[in-house]
């Protein structure tokens, strides 16, 4: 690390520390040449490969801004948006890549975003999976249907209780 003010090219590490979120490292540096400190903030690079082939870093702005779209006129919040894109993040960041294609961050939006809604998931979804058609909305419509009968079952399931016919397990 060099100096920021005699451009020294080396410097000492006196204290570290993590930031509030946990993705960074704060170091507070002395330079052996000149003796004046400064901090440096480190974090573990993630860029994002646009379509058009340009490479930039991961922004948790950019992801509210495509979410916050498919969400006018929905009850979900400026908090929900941020928990959302800290959730895609951690995500994106648990498979172990420092380069992440565009489309790819969309798709990782889609499970938490049908958790928070399904209007807005839907939205999202039409552009990110390429629905072509009406019968597409209807396909996802129907498998979010599936899913939501499925998972109601499991609980019931769980719970030794089944609303089959008033059975009881």
């Amino acid at each position: 690390m060099h100096c920021p003010f005699c451009r020294h090219p080396d410097s000492r590490v006196i204290d570290s520390r993590t930031s509030d979120d946990g993705f960074a490292i704060r170091r507070r540096r002395q330079c052996p040449e000149c003796g004046r400190r400064f901090s440096t903030t480190e974090t573990a690079s993630l860029t994002v490969i646009k379509r058009n082939g340009v490479v930039e870093s991961f922004s948790r702005d950019k992801v509210m801004a495509g979410v916050r779209k498919a969400c006018q006129g929905r009850p979900v919040t400026d908090t929900d948006l941020a928990l959302l894109a800290q959730r895609v993040e951690e995500s994106i960041r648990s498979t172990g890549v420092s380069q992440i294609e565009a489309n790819d961050i969309g798709l990782a939006i889609l499970p938490p975003l049908r958790e928070l809604d399904d209007v807005a998931y839907l939205r999202f979804a039409s552009v990110y999976q390429g629905f072509a058609c009406l019968d597409d909305f209807r396909a996802a419509i129907d498998q979010m249907h599936e899913d939501g009968i499925r998972a109601q079952y499991a609980t019931e399931s769980a719970d030794g209780e089944s609303n089959l016919e008033g059975e009881t397990r």
